[in-house]
């Protein structure tokens, strides 16, 4: 492991995001990329600080922690839409390194899944829906922190709560329980 001492900080507070990845089949790998995902942010200000190194509430972004903080918004869970996100780093960094730095997350959730791909079981009954949290640094690279198996679906807010439940039926409606799709579409839902 390695902590990133330059995160990226808006504001100057830390956060991290949160892509969902449906896998269907790993032989052949077969996965969806939801477009939909979130940011998280710490509600204290980034500090380098070693009187700061053990303050959680400055150095990791889960909400199960930062839900404790007396800064936590109840309004927003101190999270942001990624297309909110994008628009943001997009106006600061242009659209080009933003489109590249998403492009690398891309490739990076294919790596990870290929590298698992031949010691997965696959059973074309089963499915997985990962959480791939990753972080920014200050130069827009993107790092992995970790992939989740069972992703949180509990909604913090009114918002979340509708993007996670779309997360959900999305899901149910690329498996295709009821066979209405053709296979020839380029988009699914979310996914």
């Amino acid at each position: 492991q390695k902590y990133i001492m330059n995160p990226l900080l808006v504001g100057g507070k830390k956060f991290d995001i949160r892509i969902y990845v449906l896998v269907v089949s790993y032989q052949p790998l077969v996965c969806y990329l939801y477009r939909t995902g979130f940011a998280r942010f710490t509600h204290h200000r980034y500090s380098t600080n070693t009187e700061d190194i053990t303050n959680s509430y400055i150095h990791l972004t889960n909400v199960a922690i930062q839900k404790t903080s007396e800064n936590y918004d109840d309004k927003t869970g101190g999270k942001w839409d990624l297309r909110s996100l994008k628009l943001y780093l997009m106006s600061k960094y242009g659209q080009e390194k933003v489109s590249e730095s998403f492009s690398q997350i891309q490739h990076m959730i294919l790596k990870t899944l290929l590298s698992v791909q031949k010691s997965m079981i696959n059973d074309k009954h089963c499915f997985e829906l990962y959480g791939y949290d990753v972080l920014f640094d200050s130069n827009l690279k993107p790092w992995l922190l970790e992939v989740n198996a069972s992703p949180s679906l509990t909604g913090t807010t009114p918002q979340d709560f509708e993007m996670k439940s779309s997360v959900v039926d999305d899901v149910f409606t690329v498996l295709d329980m009821e066979k209405i799709l053709t296979g020839n579409e380029e988009q699914i839902g979310g996914f």
